[in-house]
């Protein structure tokens, strides 16, 4: 049987989601890969209790996490999940629809309340679970009226089989657009998730950070280490075993002599800082006030404890947000 450790909410910091009144912790732990079928089953139940245990609450998934992309995150995650259903409810459990899922046109790319609607009950049924606490909407349809995404988003709501409702990959204009329909509508509409890290700040060129802190919309980050170049990994080169190594990722090109570079530079100030150089990555982006959660990915427990750990250390002097800003 599984027993939780009683003191783990001492552990992690939680932070008010935009305006509403459901809390984060600082860390999230992402399902989108090493939970899918072909893993270690054994290693992602130890991913998940070792989360849990470190005050993360939030576990956060979509209908096409996991490989093959057919909901094998999801359905593990039901199956750890059962093991744990004693603490449901303190758990945040979220997951998404808007890629491409299914064959045909109804589980194509889109945002219609056909394709949101028949994805959320096939989650629900592998994850053994009558309701989500947050239900996104995972990318934008320029082909789907925004009215009809954030109606259906609302009137799942309303049966009972989403408590809030999320976008995901939209840029201020958008987010501006349909945050004004949720508006009229009352939906409990409460964060966006894009992703943002030191290497990549398009939120802050595209104002989004500026308008979610301004209207009350939580930031939930994904990428915040970059597909992993905000570690040790890279530091000295490219290990066969890593993401770059094999092929898969699709910014391998970026890891020229010259980022390689300016992560030992990074490091070195995330040492002065006492912190390992993801943990100074995560830090960075947790002092972006409009930032709820950092997601991140894992493949071992060792990741997610020291990942964990950047709570330590959220502040930064002026002279180090300098030092970072000549790297970044």
């Amino acid at each position: 049987m599984f027993i939780a450790d009683e003191k783990r909410y001492d552990k992690m910091v939680y932070r008010r989601c935009g305006k509403s009144g459901l809390r984060l912790p600082a860390v999230s732990l992402g399902l989108w890969q090493n939970f899918g079928h072909g893993g270690c089953f054994a290693n992602m139940e130890k991913m998940i209790r070792t989360a849990f245990d470190l005050g993360i609450t939030y576990f956060d998934l979509a209908n096409n996490y996991g490989n093959p992309y057919n909901g094998s995150a999801e359905e593990n995650f039901g199956k750890i999940l059962d093991g744990m259903k004693n603490y449901r409810d303190e758990m945040c459990i979220a997951t998404k629809a808007g890629y491409e899922m299914w064959e045909g046109p109804y589980g194509d790319r889109n945002g219609s309340r056909k394709y949101l609607t028949a994805s959320l009950d096939q989650s629900l049924k592998r994850m053994g679970i009558d309701y989500v606490d947050i239900y996104y909407h995972h990318i934008f349809d320029p082909n789907t009226p925004l009215e009809e995404t954030a109606l259906a988003l609302d009137d799942l709501v309303k049966q009972g089989k989403a408590l809030y409702v999320g976008i995901s990959n939209y840029n201020r204009e958008q987010t501006a657009e349909i945050t004004g329909i949720f508006r009229e509508l009352r939906t409990p509409f409460i964060i966006n998730q894009p992703s943002y890290s030191m290497l990549n700040r398009w939120i802050e060129r595209d104002g989004l950070d500026k308008y979610a802190r301004e209207n009350g919309v939580g930031l939930a980050v994904f990428s915040p280490l970059y597909q992993g170049f905000l570690t040790n990994k890279y530091l000295n080169g490219v290990p066969q075993d890593s993401r770059v190594g094999k092929g898969a990722t699709w910014i391998g090109n970026e890891l020229t002599d010259e980022m390689v570079s300016r992560l030992n530079a990074l490091n070195a100030i995330a040492e002065k800082r006492g912190q390992s150089l993801s943990q100074m990555a995560l830090a960075w982006v947790l002092n972006n006030e409009a930032v709820t959660t950092v997601i991140i990915g894992a493949s071992r427990p060792e990741q997610i404890i020291e990942n964990a750990g950047c709570i330590n250390n959220l502040e930064f002097t002026e002279n180090e947000i300098a030092e970072i800003e000549k790297l970044i």
